[in-house]
């Protein structure tokens, strides 16, 4: 209390300046209907700025959630012919592909790290054997291919990604069904070479090229990119340049693939190179 007097008696001047702005103040708002207006505008304009502000703060801090949500709807209306689980598919979302006549699964996941710009790049998954990946799983994203499961713990798994000089992949340029090898040539993060189509074909600017489907991991038909140029190397087949359809910078939520049949392929593939 004596601290409060010694406050009051320090600053006095102060206090009762204060006081009496404030009376001043009241008067005038009270006893003038149009200042009264003015003021009662202003605070309202004041106070819709602060509730924007600590909107927009509120709905930046639900992105996440948001995202996680969105990423799980993906997931499930890519796999719209499924409408029943069994219990091992507690993951996995089946979709059975009435195009290419193949069956497969879908589980989503979040990118938690990753690189572009070394020669052998890989990227870091939130999931991994507790959610049912396992090694030799296929990863895409809405926007094309982005590589294979390498190796899992029980929360997380790497994917050698596409943008890596040891990634070899079956593709096909979808308008004639021609095939080759394409691969990243380890120099720009946007683009990578097709290889082994041979020259007589029609190969034209902004063919779009998927994948063939000659793998039991990545399905037939998922879209990598299309045709920036191309020229005749070797003599016989062409070198195309592939304007890649997914930016990997920006990279965060993809899809991982489980191929219910693909056991079954590669036991007969394997007696049959013995």
């Amino acid at each position: 209390m004596r601290n409060l007097f010694r406050f009051i008696i320090a600053y006095h001047f102060q206090i009762l300046f204060i006081v009496l702005e404030a009376i001043s103040i009241s008067l005038l708002l009270n006893h003038n209907d149009f200042q009264k207006a003015r003021f009662i505008s202003f605070t309202h304009s004041i106070t819709g700025r602060v509730y924007k502000k600590v909107n927009n703060i509120t709905r930046y801090l639900a992105l996440k959630k948001i995202n996680d949500k969105l990423a799980e709807e993906n997931t499930k209306l890519k796999n719209i012919l499924q409408r029943t689980y069994r219990a091992d598919e507690l993951f996995f979302f089946s979709e059975h592909d009435t195009i290419y006549h193949q069956h497969y699964f879908y589980t989503s996941a979040k990118v938690i790290n990753q690189t572009v710009n070394k020669q052998h790049n890989f990227l870091t998954l939130d999931k991994g054997s507790d959610a049912g990946i396992i090694p030799e799983m296929g990863v895409v994203s809405n926007g094309g291919v982005i590589g294979i499961v390498v190796s899992v713990s029980k929360r997380f798994s790497t994917v050698i990604s596409l943008l890596n000089s040891d990634f070899r992949v079956s593709a096909k340029l979808a308008k004639n069904n021609y095939f080759g090898s394409l691969h990243w040539d380890g120099k720009d993060y946007r683009s990578v070479k097709l290889n082994e189509i041979p020259y007589h074909i029609d190969v034209t600017v902004g063919d779009t090229v998927v994948t063939s489907g000659y793998s039991a991991i990545l399905p037939e038909g998922i879209i990598i990119g299309t045709v920036r140029n191309s020229e005749v190397k070797g003599g016989n087949f062409y070198e195309i340049d592939v304007d890649l359809s997914i930016d990997f910078k920006s990279l965060v939520y993809v899809k991982v693939i489980s191929n219910l049949r693909r056991e079954e392929q590669t036991e007969l593939e394997e007696v049959i190179n013995e």
